[in-house]
């Protein structure tokens, strides 16, 4: 099995999933899914699935079983949990002798980042180096799908109210997904770390204006305090857990987390420009005004 892919059935695993199935026989593709009833059309293309749970560190040996690419879709998870669910993937990958490990992790990875996945993510950079197996870490841009979370209030009220933030690189699932699987087939020029970003940079202040275009309708973009959008958040019954993260997005961006320095390497793997946050917005929201 040359080529494992974890997280199959979630956003970014599928679709790294369906850019290798253009390059390669689905024969040489397994994957590792909770649910294995949710990968059925893949078996069908004949694809192997095997049920993998990274909270089960026993099932991943089956699961990863002839893997030499193996990539580890980071779980949706946070703190001490997802540390323990890295590490168990990559013991698994090791046990099995995969030769290559790809694990997506974040441009903002950092043991002292102000928000919480990005230290998870530096904790499985370190593991995987003191691992012995070759791997490269993916530290994929800000996913863009994310922003949209924000904005389904603003379409319908036409204000963002949101805590002060900083520039962003917003960076698309397809994008991302298409030069995971050009890295993981080709095998050439492969780093330890692989800066994968959009070269674009915005807030929200940005975005608000690009939407205002798309749709014509006028985005108010307001900095509220942070505390009173943790109260907004509390107020809509948001777990208590879960606040001081969203929280902490903010803070991170607005010390430039996730902005950055200017990088081609997405550009150079998928042999053009990535997509803007303007054909993103485009695509989710409706076509531009002319």
């Amino acid at each position: 099995m040359k080529f494992v892919i974890t997280g199959a059935s979630g956003h970014l695993g599928k679709l790294v999933v369906s850019r290798l199935l253009e390059q390669v026989p689905s024969s040489d593709i397994g994957v590792s899914v909770r649910d294995p009833e949710k990968a059925a059309a893949l078996l069908e293309k004949g694809v192997r699935v095997r049920h993998g749970d990274f909270a089960a560190p026993e099932s991943l040996l089956g699961a990863f079983d002839q893997a030499e690419k193996l990539l580890i879709v980071s779980p949706n998870v946070v703190g001490e949990k997802a540390i323990q669910q890295h590490r168990a993937a990559i013991d698994a990958a090791s046990k099995v002798g995969a030769k290559h490990l790809f694990y997506t992790s974040h441009m903002g990875a950092s043991s002292t980042s102000a928000f919480p996945p990005m230290i998870s993510h530096a904790a499985a950079e370190s593991y995987l180096q003191a691992s012995g197996v070759p791997f490269t870490a993916l530290r994929n841009g800000f996913y863009a799908e994310s922003m949209m979370m924000y904005l389904q209030e603003a379409l319908q009220t036409g204000e963002l109210n949101l805590p002060e933030d900083g520039p962003v690189a917003w960076t698309t699932h397809e994008d991302l997904a298409e030069a995971t699987a050009k890295l993981m087939v080709s095998g050439s020029s492969l780093k330890t770390a692989m800066k994968l970003t959009s070269p674009e940079v915005l807030n929200f202040k940005d975005i608000a204006s690009l939407v205002s275009d798309i749709t014509g309708k006028s985005i108010i973009r307001t900095a509220i305090p942070d505390a009173k959008f943790k109260e907004k958040l509390e107020a809509r019954g948001v777990p208590s857990l879960a606040i001081p993260i969203a929280m902490a997005l903010f803070v991170a961006s607005r010390n430039g987390e996730f902005s950055g320095t200017e990088d081609s390497t997405l550009a150079q793997v998928l042999g053009r420009k990535p997509l803007s946050v303007l054909e993103f917005l485009n695509k989710k929201i409706g076509p531009a005004k002319s």
